[in-house]
């Protein structure tokens, strides 16, 4: 993609507005929150430091509409917290220049560093600086600079107090996630009548599964039809795949594909009920339709064999869904018997399972550190995000106090605030940064002009420009930046600013931050398409090592339990979520092509997304302990291993992968068949197949001479 192409989508994709689900209550107790906090700072200390505080308020409101598992009240102490601590070290520092320019680089950098631990502490991180740069020009002293970081933190506090005392529905998030999760699977369902071998997008499971990790203190309060659907829903969706499948499963026509299809769509109509459910907190209802289908005794006549094993695998695992949806799991032990029973291992959750654990705060730290230390590394892209924010905050700091302008700190404002690792991203949200602020600021200046507001009205205008902003946050950046822009004008007029400095010189300011922003990262940029085939390789050793542990089931069923099964499926889901998301930001950059185009990766994709499925059509069949050993697959889980791995090696090193190992395996398996020698199981054997295929039809796509794709030949 051109440069030229490059800045016109990241330019649509910044000034974007989107229809979203508004959630008023949240919105208007953050913004109560924030006038409480004004009100007292006015009332007992003055406009000045009632501006403080409202800072502090208005960013820990931000803090709790971030994508986070943790406790919303959690979330706005931190916020706050952390903001007082920048903000007082940035007064003391604040009348030397070059001091403050010191500890403005060394915090930024850290800030950039932040996102190694996600882009929840990444973008409070981001915003500590922001917010910093204005509020250490507001005290005269140390004292009064203690005072001011006092009430930021007290804003802090009150949104987390607002938050306990009026929850808005508890534990929503994750109930959306895990209704989001058995959404999906329902739609699969229901899409696999028509198109046996139909895409899923494990998403949301992924999603419902980093949901379902809580703290101590949230195991004891989570509603028990949380725990168990989403370890349900995890097996429901290869029994989904094994049912249908042509190949492994029932003919593509006549009454078994029939009988398959009632099964499927009874599916579907249980997952969704089971959704709604838990979605709304409400009992499970259930189509009488469904319900009868899934009862109905014509399964046993017309399916055998591996088909009617995953029909009655189906009905157990949807019995398992709705009794946990209604609620009926047991009592979570307590913290410490749960932190004894966990292991590190543990992936699932059934009732009476122990939860799986997310660090608290204090645990967190060390893990928070060994991510950032992890990313100081030559080539890391969050390493050269926390070089570039920091080398452009200290730019723009200089450039604002060199300008005549005053109020210099709107150009690393807006800089830090755009900034962030990823190329559309940045270059988006400059566009739109200088786009909501023109907006903003017009409109505020307007309305200061003609009202001419005092100390309390303007107070009311920033409280009422920031419940928008809560409401209108996810709509898009472009309206969250007229509304703070707005507020921000209508607080620092509270606070006694001169409102004809605040005008012109914060759009030009604004600008100039914008600019060095997207300078920065033409000039040290960190690009994924470069990266393409790392990414490309770690999916292929990840789908690789994930076949290899379920045919290795089939080889020793009694001395093998299924943690490496469920750990390799973690890890290639992982693997193809980055593989996609470094795709789609790769087809956005303004770069060439650099050894993988997109025919073959679309190709290659194809191909890995077609071995993940036939190892999990195997995943829905494994072996119970006492069932007849495949020793053939032993070998042919080693070959998988030492061919995927040698594979991805040479797929980085821009060559084609040969799969001879995995052939001579399968090769050695058929002369013990024909010998007699040992067990077999023509089921395991026919998926055995699928899997090498699927790795030449990799070689193929990488090569460039991949056979054209048959109408329905598609991959999970």
């Amino acid at each position: 993609m051109s440069w030229l192409r490059a800045l016109k989508e990241t330019a649509r994709s910044g000034l974007t507005i989107e229809r979203r689900r508004l959630e008023p209550l949240i919105a208007i107790r953050g913004a109560v929150g924030l006038a409480l906090v004004i009100g007292v700072g006015l009332a007992f200390f003055g406009p000045v430091v009632a501006a403080s505080s409202a800072f502090g308020a208005f960013q820990a409101a931000i803090a709790t509409f971030q994508r986070s598992w943790r406790p919303r009240p959690v979330l706005a102490l931190v916020s706050g917290a952390s903001l007082a601590v920048s903000t007082f070290l940035g007064y003391l520092a604040g009348s030397h220049t070059l001091l403050f320019l010191a500890l403005l680089v060394l915090w930024t950098f850290l800030a950039g560093l932040a996102w190694a631990a996600g882009p929840t502490g990444g973008i409070i991180a981001s915003s500590n600086v922001a917010i910093m740069l204005v509020t250490v020009t507001l005290p005269s002293s140390v004292a009064n600079s203690a005072v001011h970081a006092a009430v930021i933190l007290f804003g802090g506090v009150v949104q987390a107090a607002l938050i306990v005392l009026f929850p808005v529905r508890r534990w929503g998030a994750q109930r959306d996630a895990l209704a989001d999760a058995l959404a999906a699977e329902a739609d699969y369902a229901r899409r696999l009548r028509h198109d046996p071998l139909c895409t899923f997008d494990p998403v949301p499971l992924m999603k419902a599964r980093s949901a379902a990790a809580v703290t101590p203190w949230q195991a004891r309060r989570r509603p028990p039809e949380l725990r168990g659907p989403r370890g349900a829903a995890e097996r429901i969706r290869p029994v989904l795949a094994s049912l249908a499948d042509p190949a492994m499963g029932v003919p593509a026509e006549g009454p078994e594909r029939d009988r398959v299809r009632e099964l499927l769509a009874a599916a579907g109509s249980v997952l969704d009920s089971a959704a709604r459910a838990i979605r709304h907190g409400d009992p499970v209802k259930l189509s009488p339709a469904a319900v009868a289908a899934l009862k109905t005794p014509d399964t046993g006549s017309l399916l055998a064999g591996p088909p009617r094993r995953a029909a009655d695998r189906l009905g157990a695992l949807l019995s398992d869904v709705i009794e946990t949806a209604e609620g009926a799991g047991t009592k979570e032990e307590d913290a410490e018997e749960a932190a004894e029973a966990i292991r590190a291992a543990e992936e699932e959750e059934a009732p009476g399972a122990p939860h799986r654990r997310r660090p608290t705060l204090l645990r967190l730290v060390p893990v928070v550190v060994r991510a950032m230390r992890a990313e100081l590394r030559p080539g890391s892209p969050i390493l050269r995000h926390a070089v570039r924010v920091a080398v452009v905050v200290a730019v723009g700091y200089l450039i604002g106090v060199l300008l005549p302008f005053g109020h210099g700190y709107w150009a690393p404002m807006a800089a830090v605030m755009a900034m962030r690792p990823e190329f559309t991203q940045t270059y988006g949200r400059a566009v739109a940064r200088f786009g909501g602020t023109i907006v903003g600021v017009s409109l505020a200046t307007a309305i200061v002009r003609t009202a001419h507001p005092g100390v309390t009205l303007s107070a009311a205008f920033a409280v009422l420009c920031a419940l928008l902003m809560y409401l209108l946050m996810r709509t898009g950046y472009v309206v969250g930046q007229a509304c703070v822009s707005a507020y921000v004008v209508f607080l620092l007029g509270m606070a006694g600013e001169d409102w004809s400095q605040t005008v012109h010189e914060r759009v030009v300011l604004t600008l100039v931050g914008g600019l060095l922003a997207m300078i920065s990262y033409a000039v040290y940029p960190a690009w994924e398409t470069p990266r393409l085939r790392g990414r490309l390789g770690d999916w292929l050793k990840a789908d690789g090592w994930y076949a290899a542990a379920v045919v290795d089931q089939y080889a020793e069923p009694a001395e093998r339990g299924h943690d490496d099964v469920r750990s390799a499926l973690l890890d290639t889901r992982e693997a193809r979520v980055a593989w996609q998301e470094a795709l789609a930001t790769a087809q956005h950059e303004p770069v060439r092509n650099r050894g993988l185009s997109r025919a073959a990766a679309d190709d290659a994709q194809h191909a890995l997304a077609q071995l993940g499925r036939v190892a999990m059509l195997l995943e829905a069949h494994l072996p119970c302990g006492g069932a007849t050993p495949v020793p053939a697959a032993a070998r042919l889980a080693e070959a998988l291993r030492r061919a995927t791995e040698r594979g991805a090696k040479e797929v980085r090193e821009r060559r084609v992968p040969d799969w001879a190992e995995v052939r001579e395996a399968l090769d050695a398996w058929d002369a013990r068949q024909r010998t007699g020698e040992g067990g077999t199981d023509p089921f395991v054997r026919n998926g055995a197949g699928l899997l090498l295929e699927a790795l030449e039809e990799f070689s193929r796509g990488l090569d460039g001479t991949s056979k054209p794709a048959r109408p329905g030949d598609r991959a999970d």
